[in-house]
């Protein structure tokens, strides 16, 4: 028997699903939102009753599709070309840096993103770690390591992650140089809705660990205009710029040229909105399983800039795919 819709984010259980919208102008009319912005435009949002402070529930045990049976989007040749373009576009003066992704998928028809969220809280533990299980808005899992936008009243802040090694010591000047760039293209976006002035960087390049890697985060943060709406926040920062390029519009272009197929849930903003208390937190869609048309989806990508080896871009989507899609497939299991 199915389930009730259910969102968990936070550490928080939402249920008793009230409304479902397909429009950010309804978060200003109040509630409790669970929110899945999809990183091509999409926005899905579930309005629920009651929230409260609680494990993941109880659900039967996860069975995953065997390690082997996963399909890329973009193979070893496809990833490495789609890589040297992105050099070449930035040799030619049109971008500075553009993300370049792949979706994996393999058949799960039976899949339940319940039991996958057990996995994870056991397995891969990570700061935005969440479960949206709402048909009509997403059925996901989320092991995201990386702050979209947090609001507290008219005080927001973003914390892009760019930079990415097995250990601290694989981290390069390639990594820091990448990571200014992109949080100088969240300071835009944020300047965008934010009081002028009020925009700041008060961490840059911090290393943090997480489980099988580090990352290189900074945090970006800035006070809100009166009046600014979700809508017009939502806006300005989407899609996130940590994992579209800069600038953002001509990386925007160069992804719908180079990858095969929309990226959907990942690489947007999943998370939850109190719009009673003006209050959020939504995490980038990276590490982040979906089930679309009877399949179970992964997303890896890799940003690339001028100093980028394509061997080793590819290298780093199979770093981040690595720990996960072992713990999702069966084999991950024995």
């Amino acid at each position: 028997m199915r389930r009730p819709p259910s969102a968990w984010l936070g550490g928080r259980l939402a249920t008793g699903l009230e409304a479902i919208t397909d429009d950010p102008a309804d978060l200003d009319r109040g509630g409790w939102w669970a929110v899945v912005q999809g990183f091509e435009g999409t926005f899905r949002a579930a309005r629920f009753a009651r929230v409260v402070a609680a494990p993941l529930p109880a659900a039967p045990p996860w069975a995953g599709p065997a390690r082997g049976a996963w399909r890329s989007s973009l193979d070893k040749a496809g990833f490495v070309a789609a890589v040297r373009d992105v050099r070449a576009r930035i040799g030619r003066g049109e971008v500075y840096q553009v993300n370049v992704c792949r979706v994996l998928e393999a058949e799960a028809p039976d899949a339940d993103v319940l039991a996958l969220g057990h996995v994870l809280v056991a397995g891969n533990p990570a700061p935005y770690l969440g479960v949206v299980d709402v048909p009509g808005v997403a059925q996901l899992v989320t092991a995201s390591p990386e702050l979209f936008l947090s609001r507290e009243g008219d005080a927001v802040a973003s914390m892009p992650i760019k930079g990415t090694a097995r250990t601290p010591q694989g981290l390069t000047a390639k990594d820091t140089a990448e990571n200014v760039m992109i949080v100088d293209l969240v300071r835009n976006d944020l300047g965008r809705v934010c009081r002028p002035g009020s925009v700041v960087v008060p961490s840059l390049c911090r290393v943090e660990a997480h489980p099988g890697l580090v990352h290189l985060v900074s945090t970006v943060a800035g006070t809100l205009r009166p009046g600014t709406t979700w809508a017009g926040l939502l806006g300005a920062l989407s899609p996130p710029g940590s994992v579209s390029g800069a600038p953002k519009h001509t990386a925007l272009a160069a992804i719908e040229q180079l990858e095969p197929v929309p990226r959907g849930p990942y690489c947007g903003g999943i998370g939850w909105v109190d719009a009673d208390r003006g209050q959020a937190v939504l995490a980038v869609g990276i590490r982040t399983f979906w089930l679309q048309d009877g399949a179970l989806r992964f997303g890896t990508g890799a940003g690339v800039t001028w100093g980028s080896d394509p061997e080793r871009e590819w290298d780093e989507t199979e770093l981040k795919a690595e720990r996960l899609l072992g713990l999702a497939s069966a084999s991950g299991r024995e």
